[in-house]
C-alpha cells in the first residue's frame, strides 16, 4: 500500500470511528446515559486523553458476526490525567451488542490492566455489560479469564477502580468484585451473576433487578459496592 494510500485508509477509518461514536452516544442518551467516551471524558482532564486500539475490531465470522462489526469492538481504551496524574481507563460501550465481551474486547482491556502495572498507575474501568458474547463462544469466556488473572496480579500493586455505569452480568459480574473500589449508580446500576428472569425458571420468586443487585443492595447488604452515588456526573 503505498503511503498516499495509507493516509486515505486512516482518513477513512477516523471518519468511521467519529461516527459511531456521535451513533452510539445517541442511542446511550435515549437510555438516559451518558456513551463510552463521554464517561472518559468526564473523568480525565480535559485534552489528556490518549487512545488506545481505537480500530481494533473482532474477527468472528460465524453466527452473523461478520454482519455485526464495530469500530473499538464495544470498547473504548487509553490513559490520561487526573489532576495530573496518569491513570489508565477502559469504557465498555453499551450501544455495541450490549457492551459484551469477545476475544478483542477483552483483549484491549487486558492491554490497559498489563501498561497500568507497568506504569505503576492507577486503572478505572467503566462496566457497562451484558456479559459475554456468545457467538464468539470459548473466545469469550477465555477473554474474560485473562482479565481476572490481571486483577488478581493487580491486586494491592496499582489501585483499580470499577465504576458500574450499568448492567453488569453473568462474566461481567466478577472483574468489578475483584477491583479495589467498587462505585455503582442508583436506579442505573445492577450487577448479578444471573438475573431475575433465571432467578424466577430456578426459585420461583419474581424479583426487581435493582433489589437483586443494585446499588442500595451492594452498599448496604453484600459490600460489593464501596459507594453509591445518586448519577454519573457524580
Amino acid at each position: 500500500m503505498s503511503v498516499g494510500a495509507a493516509g486515505e485508509e486512516l482518513r477513512r477509518r477516523r471518519e468511521e470511528l467519529r461516527r459511531t461514536a456521535e451513533e452510539a452516544a445517541q442511542r446511550q442518551h435515549k437510555r438516559g446515559k451518558l456513551s463510552a467516551r463521554e464517561r472518559i471524558e468526564g473523568l480525565l482532564d480535559a485534552g489528556s486523553f490518549v487512545e488506545l486500539d481505537p480500530f481494533v475490531e473482532h474477527r468472528a465470522t460465524a453466527l452473523g458476526m461478520d454482519r455485526r462489526r464495530g469500530v473499538g469492538d464495544g470498547v473504548v481504551t487509553g490513559f490520561g490525567t487526573v489532576e495530573g496524574r496518569r491513570v489508565f481507563v477502559y469504557s465498555q460501550d453499551f450501544a455495541f451488542m450490549g457492551g459484551s465481551l469477545g476475544e478483542m474486547h477483552a483483549r484491549k482491556i487486558c492491554h490497559v490492566l498489563d501498561l497500568a502495572l507497568e506504569n505503576g498507575a492507577p486503572v478505572v474501568g467503566f462496566h457497562d455489560s451484558g456479559g459475554a458474547r456468545i457467538q464468539e463462544g470459548v473466545a469469550s469466556l477465555a477473554g474474560y479469564g485473562e482479565i481476572f488473572r490481571r486483577n488478581v496480579a493487580a491486586s494491592g500493586v496499582i489501585p483499580q477502580i470499577a465504576v458500574i455505569a450499568g448492567p453488569t452480568a453473568g462474566g461481567a459480574s466478577y472483574s468489578p468484585a475483584l477491583m479495589d473500589f467498587t462505585i455503582m449508580i442508583r436506579g442505573v446500576s445492577t450487577t448479578f451473576i444471573t438475573g431475575p428472569r433465571v432467578v424466577k425458571q430456578v426459585t420461583g420468586e419474581e424479583v426487581d433487578p435493582q433489589r437483586l443487585g443494585g446499588a442500595e443492595t451492594h452498599s448496604a447488604v453484600s459490600g460489593v459496592a464501596s459507594l453509591a452515588v445518586d448519577s454519573e456526573e457524580e
